[in-house]
């Protein structure tokens, strides 16, 4: 199974910080946004990796290269200008294959482990999704679980983490470079029983402004070993 990051977002909302590097180059615990997404992928027992981009796009293929020092093989979608989320996956089609693939956020910091995703079986369905419980700046969440499969409503609304496996059909119909977002997708997909999901309940921190990359930096750097005094 194949792996796509999601980094083609400007981060407005991090201004002035993403004036000048992209938002997923932004540093927490002493990495990269991008770098702990692409750790963690290695570790899972992903080898293929796709990235979009599209502000600032040539550092992060300067900074990443063909991601031999992470243990995998990258390949870059550019965009030159941002497509949005399932047209940026849409475009990405050539490089992912005709099975099923894992796609994340590159903004988001999170301990659930890929390994759990890697060769999902999707059957009829067209996406599996995480879900995680409603942070402060989302009360309202985004969808309902209900025995496992996802609904557009219900009782208890989750919000979608910004990880999940996407079969390829789901995206077929999104013409070339055009900006598509994936929530409508999802939601008309939901509707017909054609999603899947787990609600995972460990760390998850969505990185959408300064303050909370600010707060993410403090908390990763206070659970780093302390270095041995001489």
């Amino acid at each position: 199974m194949r792996a796509m990051i999601l980094a083609a977002g400007r981060g407005v909302r991090m201004r002035p910080l993403t004036d000048a590097t992209p938002k997923p180059m932004l540093a927490v615990g002493g990495k990269p946004l991008i770098a702990w997404q692409l750790e963690k992928l290695a570790r899972a027992g992903f080898a293929e990796v796709v990235i979009n981009h599209a502000h600032l796009g040539q550092l992060i293929e300067a900074a990443l290269g063909d991601g031999s020092r992470f243990g995998l093989s990258i390949r870059y979608s550019a965009e030159g200008e941002a497509l949005e989320t399932a047209g940026g996956i849409a475009s990405a089609l050539p490089l992912l294959g005709a099975e099923p693939f894992l796609v994340v956020n590159a903004d988001i910091y999170s301990d659930y482990d890929y390994s759990g995703l890697q060769g999902l079986c999707l059957e009829d369905r067209l996406a599996h999704l995480v879900l995680v419980d409603n942070p402060p700046q989302h009360p309202r969440g985004d969808f309902a679980l209900d025995a496992g499969r996802v609904r557009e409503t219900g009782e208890c609304m989750l919000t979608f983490s910004g990880i999940g496996v996407y079969a390829p059909r789901l995206f077929s119909r999104i013409p070339p470079k055009a900006k598509v977002p994936l929530a409508p997708l999802l939601r008309k997909a939901a509707a017909a029983q054609r999603v899947s999901g787990e609600h995972y309940r460990g760390r998850w921190r969505d990185i959408g402004t300064v303050e909370r990359l600010q707060a993410l930096d403090l908390e990763l750097r206070g659970s780093l070993p302390k270095p041995v005094s001489e």
